[in-house]
């Protein structure tokens, strides 16, 4: 089921750019990000609702709100934001590439942080996405 799940989540944020660049064709990035943000906060709040699932927000430890709102703001606010402005004034392909590297700042910071282990196939994909980075980044 994940793995479905994950590919499913892939052909999404693979589509999801197309929609951007277009739409960030007349409208600042900021702006942008906010329209994207409400309308998902929206549908999430709806479905949160419906769901009823909501009682689950007392049952979230103060410690892990915390981690929870960090996440939001790198990824959500910062992240996103420097994702919409790159992909407003650069070329989709070369955006898209390289914000698709973020892993490479997961598997160093997991291994710092969360003391995770680097396998070695794990290894070989990190240094296949640097030199994936580099060939995309220097211009011929």
């Amino acid at each position: 089921m994940a793995v479905l799940l994950a590919f499913f989540g892939m052909v999404c944020w693979g589509l999801a750019p197309i929609f951007g660049k277009l739409g960030l064709s007349q409208v600042h990035p900021l702006v942008a990000l906010s329209l994207r943000t409400m309308m998902a906060s929206t549908l999430i709040l709806g479905w949160l609702l419906y769901s009823k699932s909501y009682n689950l927000f007392w049952e979230i430890p103060i410690k892990f709100w915390f981690f929870i709102a960090t996440e939001a703001i790198l990824a959500t606010l910062v992240g996103d934001l420097a994702y919409f402005g790159a992909l407003k004034y650069g070329n989709i392909n070369d955006v898209t590439l390289i914000m698709s590297s973020s892993p490479l700042i997961t598997i160093i910071f997991s291994c710092l942080l969360l003391d995770q282990k680097i396998y070695a196939q794990q290894l070989i994909g990190a240094l296949l996405i640097i030199c994936g980075l580099v060939l995309i980044t220097v211009k011929v």
